[in-house]
C-alpha cells in the first residue's frame, strides 16, 4: 500500500542525472497541499506504472510537471472561452465547465478522496492499487460524482497531463532524464532528420536530444 511516506521520493528521480556529493532535496510542490499531492504521485503511478518497457510516471518526475503546469495562465484557464451558457452536450460543443484547470484539480482531487473514504475508510493515496485502479476507472467511466464536475471530464483532465509530463520536452518539468523519449524511440529535438526521412522501418540510431541540449 501506498501513503505519505510511501510516495515521498516520487518526483525526485535522479535517473540520469548527474553524480553528485548530495542527493538533491525532494521537490516541494508549489500547488498542491500534502493531501492533494500525495493523490496526484499516486495516481500517475497507476496510469503509467513502471514496467518492462520503460520508466513509470514517478521516475520521469510526472507529478512535478503537472505542479509546475499550475502556475501557468494555462492552468488558470486563459486561454479559454469560460463564458456561460454551460451545457453539456456532444464532444464538439467544447469544454462545458466554470473550472479552471486549478478549480479542476482541486475539486476533483477532493472527490475522489471522498469516494475512497466513503468506500474504503481511507485516501486515495493509502489504498491497494487494485482499489485504486477501480476508483480511476470509476472516474473514467462517469460513474463517480463530484458535485457539478463529471468525474470523466476530471479524468480526462489528469491523463491528458499525465500523458503530457511523460513525453513532452524535459524543461517543462517531466520526462526527467528522456526516458519517456527514450522508451519510444522518439529522437526529440534535432535539428536535421533529413537523412532519415525516406528510410521507413529503419531503426533511429542518434539518442533523444531536449531543447536544452541534454542528451539520453
Amino acid at each position: 500500500m501506498r501513503g505519505l511516506a510511501g510516495i515521498a521520493a516520487c518526483g525526485t528521480s535522479l535517473a540520469s542525472r548527474p553524480a553528485r556529493s548530495h542527493p538533491p532535496a525532494p521537490y516541494v510542490p508549489r500547488f498542491f497541499t500534502p493531501i492533494e499531492w500525495a493523490f496526484l504521485t499516486a495516481a500517475c503511478d497507476r496510469l503509467i506504472p513502471a514496467d518492462e518497457n520503460g520508466p513509470g510516471a514517478c521516475a520521469l518526475d510526472v507529478p512535478r510537471f503537472i505542479d509546475m503546469q499550475m502556475d501557468t495562465p494555462y492552468a488558470f484557464g486563459a486561454q479559454w472561452y469560460m463564458q456561460a451558457p454551460f451545457v453539456q452536450g456532444p464532444d464538439n460543443l467544447g469544454y462545458q465547465l466554470p473550472h479552471a484547470p486549478r478549480d479542476l484539480y482541486r475539486r476533483g482531487i477532493a472527490g475522489m478522496n471522498a469516494h475512497a473514504a466513503t468506500r474504503h475508510g481511507r485516501p486515495f493515496a493509502d489504498l491497494a492499487p487494485a482499489l485504486q485502479d477501480d476508483l480511476l476507472r470509476g472516474a473514467e467511466n462517469n460513474r463517480l460524482v463530484f458535485g457539478d464536475i463529471p468525474s470523466s471530464v476530471f479524468f480526462d483532465q489528469l491523463l491528458a497531463n499525465v500523458m503530457e509530463g511523460a513525453f513532452s520536452d524535459p524543461v517543462h518539468g517531466g520526462n526527467t532524464g528522456l526516458g519517456g523519449w527514450t522508451m519510444l524511440g522518439f529522437p526529440g529535438a534535432r535539428a536535421d532528420f533529413m537523412d532519415w526521412v525516406d528510410r521507413y522501418g529503419a531503426h533511429y540510431p542518434l539518442g533523444s536530444v531536449s531543447i536544452s541540449g541534454e542528451t539520453a
